[in-house]
């Protein structure tokens, strides 16, 4: 209970406020009461006080229910996945939850009457200036991805969803969600990365392809200008293709005949241990 300062009483001022009270409804009772009014009195004390019995059990519900309502708003707004913010018709922050606190690394209480602008990465300040042109010009939800800073150091990705609350004569409000998508920005650069690297890989593989002129003879390689080259020296300027060079046996029969034989010899030849 409250006094008319809207402070509270405390029990003892309580106490002797309604010893007063008594002491003048006494003054002003009459000395004798017949039966029937004295019966009368009593009930009607009877019925005030089951009255306020009755009125404590409502007040004492209320309560529990207020704590309930509390509660669900606490689990709905304050721990909510992404962060809920209250933006004054200037970008002031008016009100935050806990995981908007958590993303910018700043407390709640710290947060309110600070520009949301001063959160946002200085090369993206553009992309926010244009979604707040759009959505007080619109007046309809508009989303853009930018990069925020947490505690001044670490950069983020946020989507930014904006809504207008207009207010009439008092002007408007913004409401902001503000949801993480590093993880998925992060995803999308490691994609491009690796596309542009099996691009780059691409580009440095020489494929031959097409009908390749070569002599029946000689077996040169006749190129695109119609010079004929030796067949390692066009497959060397026109692939990644390197040679080293070895002699078959049909070549080494017909060409060094002795160490042919030789060589088939030793080959032939059971080994020692054999047997």
């Amino acid at each position: 209970m409250a006094d008319q300062q809207g402070k509270r009483s405390n029990p003892d001022d309580l106490r002797r406020r309604a010893e007063k009270k008594v002491k003048i409804s006494a003054e002003n009772t009459p000395d004798s009461l017949s039966s029937e009014e004295m019966r009368q009195l009593i009930h009607e004390l009877q019925v005030h006080q089951i009255e306020l019995e009755l009125q404590n059990e409502e007040l004492c519900g209320a309560q529990v229910e207020l704590e309930a309502s509390y509660a669900r708003y606490f689990d709905l707004y304050d721990l909510a996945p992404v962060g809920y913010l209250t933006l004054s018709e200037k970008g002031l922050i008016i009100e935050a939850n806990l995981t908007a606190s958590n993303m910018l690394g700043v407390a709640t209480r710290d947060l309110v009457r600070q520009p949301l602008s001063h959160f946002i990465f200085p090369g993206d300040q553009d992309i926010y200036y244009h979604h707040h042109r759009q959505l007080a010009a619109t007046l309809s939800p508009q989303e853009c991805e930018l990069r925020m800073i947490q505690k001044d150091v670490k950069l983020f990705w946020v989507n930014l969803s904006g809504t207008i609350i207009d207010l009439g004569d008092k002007g408007s409000l913004s409401k902001v969600i503000l949801s993480d998508i590093t993880r998925r920005k992060m995803l999308e650069q490691e994609r491009l990365d690796l596309i542009a690297e099996l691009q780059k890989a691409l580009g440095e593989i020489k494929i031959l392809k097409g009908i390749i002129p070569i002599c029946s003879h000689c077996k040169k390689i006749r190129d695109d200008k119609g010079s004929w080259d030796a067949l390692e020296k066009y497959f060397v300027e026109h692939s990644d293709v390197e040679f080293s060079h070895a002699i078959c046996d049909e070549c080494a029969k017909k060409h060094y005949p002795e160490f042919y034989d030789r060589i088939r010899g030793q080959m032939d030849k059971p080994s020692q241990t054999e047997g």
